[in-house]
């Protein structure tokens, strides 16, 4: 799969502070790209970078092959986490205005904005002003404006922020249908659950560097322990734990279940995990059995710790 997006070791200081360490990223095309890092880690300032809002000290970045310049305006599309629509216009003059600053004429951009309105079911707000809706509700505008031009590269940036848990599952399912559709995505977040959702690719920045890069599923399997969360019936639940004890490496697990279980942790080293179940199923009644993958929030918290 060849890259929409290329950085290539880009650097940004502002006064003493360095924002950016030489950071490089590849973002795939039609991929979900997990853009992730602590409060202060430089995230914001590469996405700057990326729609020249602020241009690198160093380093380059170019866009489907081609070095970044002002006519990839019209390629991007930015939902910034602080949101920027006039309050005082209509809902729908606004639409209108920002659609035709991204080079739509203003009857493609009623049309599309016709088919979005009805497709989020917002059409009878095309008359209120933005002060008169609520953050979620101006967030679906924000949304609808972003996406309209059809850029080749959408960045959004906190997108579920003042959405309810259905509005945020709309949104959810708008943008894996543009990735369908042949969008490629930069996913800023803080909400872990999301980014396992949704994206394919992440990069971590912590304090202006980046730490880890690569496919979500490579990322997991280097950080997986090889440790399985395993439930079992068993007469004598004491003496089981220490005849596992002696064989394995185990820890109490905490997990929800309908019986009351002996329920362990237990690390294998060589051992085949076929292995494993079939010693537990001579020991008792094996109700749970799972291999404990790291989740992303688990990867980012020991990433960042050990940086």
């Amino acid at each position: 799969m060849s890259n929409l997006l290329e950085v290539n070791s880009v650097s940004k200081n502002f006064g003493d502070f360095k924002a950016l360490n030489n950071v490089s990223i590849s973002v795939p095309k039609g991929s979900i790209f997990g853009l992730l890092g602590p409060n202060g880690a430089g995230k914001t300032t590469l996405i700057r970078v990326i729609n020249q809002i602020t241009m690198p000290d160093s380093g380059s970045v170019f866009l489907d092959g081609v070095i970044l310049n002002s006519n990839h305006i019209k390629d991007i599309g930015y939902l910034p986490e602080e949101r920027g629509l006039y309050k005082s216009m209509k809902v729908g003059e606004q639409a209108l205005y920002l659609a035709q600053l991204k080079g739509l004429s203003k009857a493609e951009a009623k049309t599309r904005l016709k088919y979005w309105f009805e497709r989020l079911e917002i059409g009878d707000w095309w008359n209120k002003k933005i002060q008169e809706l609520s953050k979620g509700m101006a967030q679906k505008i924000q949304f609808v404006v972003t996406v309209l031009h059809q850029p080749k590269l959408l960045i959004f940036d906190e997108p579920f922020s003042g959405f309810d848990p259905i509005n945020a599952n709309l949104i959810k399912d708008e943008i894996l249908r543009l990735r369908e559709d042949g969008a490629t995505v930069i996913f800023s977040t803080h909400r872990m659950e999301s980014v396992e959702e949704l994206c394919d690719d992440i990069a971590l920045i912590h304090k202006s560097n980046k730490i880890l890069d690569g496919r979500l599923i490579d990322v997991k399997r280097q950080y997986k322990i090889n440790t399985f969360e395993v439930g079992i019936r068993a007469n004598d639940k004491l003496a089981l734990q220490k005849e596992l004890s002696d064989k394995f490496e185990v820890s109490v697990a905490n997990f929800k279940t309908l019986e009351d279980e002996l329920k362990l942790n237990i690390k294998l080293n060589n051992n085949n995990p076929n292995d494993l179940l079939n010693y537990l199923t001579n020991k008792g009644m094996v109700s749970h059995f799972v291999e404990l993958i790291p989740s992303v929030n688990d990867i980012f918290i020991q990433t960042v710790k050990n940086n």
